[in-house]
């Protein structure tokens, strides 16, 4: 199966990454008559894969007969399947011949450089131009200084025409083929280098195929282990250079079998590769892909509740993707959801298992000064407390008042009542008296540390604005418990005027 004379071309036309892949099904042989109980192997796809090309060997039907290899090609029908096909007579000859991509204006189709008139006399691929099937005479194209050492080859070309794959039996070869790299630079192709110890092997490392970004190489290997004969594995790029590759992964046994397993291509919604798993010869097998939901995410988010304050709070929603997700949010977290945070904007880079992303945003903002407002609520503010009957001030509630001061300072203009307020369980006349005196104590204590100490003043409420309705002068006798008593003993600090700086 290995020693069939092949070579591999393909501009790449397809949408999807393979880290997109979620599942498959099982793969399954092409029905109609495109396998046979000869060889089929290199499905290949016109930019909107309306047609399958593929290769057949041994076939008494091949131009050549039997020891020839031609190309074939299958139109999808109705049912969008392909199912009857055709030798494609008009670019085959008697020697090996084979068609390895079309690029995607359906004007150009790359082909085994088998049409000088001698076999193998320039082993690498050819180009003819051409449309609607009419193709001009190939020409060959050039790799500079590439000496191909034995029958077996295979090229591959990224979807941006500018990076070669190509897979052969070298100078600097570790096993019986490796995969060397050529950059195409100014128009001109760069002589090839060997992709490194990270993908070749002792063994052979052949079909070589990139996903459209080129971030991802499809190859097939009998020397990284697996299932059987060549398994198909993947490696993904490091950097721009074309020879650092992530440690290959074997697909799996869905698509891999205990015998030869290669060829591996993809397009928007299927995937195909050739395999001998159910006989001598290769057939094509195909197998659907399965994709998970698009990833997507909503945020739920709970603004600051305080000037200042840490009470913030963000919960992600995710569905799609693949599980597991990990975050990223610019603040450095790495958790699912933020709680405990100030105001700001929030991102995060959300990334599944086979590494598709989406960034979410979120505002979280806090409360805003404005007229009518209660500095005590909009700031961590502890009740101001006083001794029985006395007016004044404890270190408590100086370390409170200077929270005001702060926040009067950093608001110039800002105009602030304190009101003072009490329970109900004194007389009316002695609550008011004493909340008077409390009130202008505090305000004494403020005017000494802002600017214009006519900005707050004091005013003495007692029992006349009760928070919690607990009336309890002269005989009534209250019900409320005393936690109720004290929200009654409170101080304000309403903003009466924002003004002008």
């Amino acid at each position: 199966m290995k020693n069939i004379f092949i070579i591999k071309l393909f501009v790449l036309t397809s949408y999807i990454s393979f880290s997109q892949f979620w599942d498959v099904t099982t793969p399954t042989k092409l029905g109609g008559t495109v396998n046979t109980e000869f060889d089929e192997i290199l499905p290949i796809f016109s930019s909107d894969s309306s047609t399958l090309f593929f290769t057949r060997s041994f076939s008494p039907e091949n131009t050549g007969g039997v020891n020839d290899q031609d190309i074939w090609f299958s139109t999808k029908d109705k049912n969008g399947m392909y199912t009857s096909c055709s030798p494609l007579t008009s670019l085959n000859s008697k020697y090996n011949n084979g068609v390895f991509g079309i690029n995607k204006s359906g004007t150009a189709i790359y082909l085994i450089d088998a049409y000088e008139g001698k076999k193998d006399q320039k082993k690498g691929c050819a180009v003819a131009t051409g449309k609607n099937g009419s193709w001009s005479k190939p020409s060959h194209l050039a790799i500079p200084n590439l000496d191909i050492d034995g029958d077996a080859y295979g090229f591959h070309m990224n979807s941006k025409e500018d990076v070669l794959i190509i897979s052969y039996k070298g100078t600097t070869t570790l096993g019986e083929e490796d995969l060397y790299v050529s950059k195409k630079m100014n128009g001109v192709w760069q002589q090839a280098v060997h992709m490194g110890k990270q993908i070749n092997t002792s063994g052979f490392e052949i079909s070589p195929f990139l996903s459209k970004n080129s971030d991802t190489l499809f190859f097939s290997s009998n020397g990284l282990g697996g299932l059987g004969d060549a398994d198909v594995f993947y490696s993904v790029r490091q950097d721009e250079s074309y020879t650092n590759w992530s440690a290959p992964v074997n697909l799996g046994n869905k698509i891999n079998s205990p015998k030869f397993d290669a060829y591996f291509s993809y397009n928007e919604t299927n995937l195909f590769l050739a395999s001998n798993r159910d006989g001598v010869n290769s057939d094509i097998y195909t197998s659907k892909i399965l994709f998970p939901d698009p990833l997507s995410g909503t945020l739920v988010s709970k603004n600051v509740t305080m000037i200042k304050g840490k009470d913030g709070k963000i919960d992600i929603t995710i569905k799609g993707g693949v599980a597991p997700y990990t975050y990223k949010w610019n603040t450095g977290n790495s958790t699912e959801d933020l709680t405990n945070v100030p105001k700001g904007d929030y991102t995060v880079l959300v990334t599944d298992s086979k590494g598709k992303s989406i960034e979410l945003k979120a505002t979280l903002t806090e409360p805003v000064l404005k007229v009518g407002n209660d500095i005590a609520t909009l700031i961590d503010l502890k009740p101001i407390y006083y001794n029985s009957g006395k007016w004044d001030l404890n270190k408590e509630a100086t370390l409170e008042l200077d929270k005001i001061i702060k926040i009067m300072n950093e608001n110039p203009a800002m105009v602030v009542e304190l009101g003072s307020h009490t329970d109900c369980k004194s007389a009316v006349k002695f609550n008011k008296d004493l909340s008077q005196k409390r009130a202008n104590t505090a305000v004494a204590y403020i005017q000494k540390s802002i600017t214009n100490p006519k900005r707050i003043y004091g005013k003495g409420y007692g029992e006349s604005k009760l928070k919690v309705n607990c009336p309890c002068e002269g005989k009534v006798k209250s019900t409320c418990p005393e936690e109720d008593h004290a929200k009654n003993r409170r101080t304000e600090f309403l903003i009466i005027s924002m003004g002008k700086k």
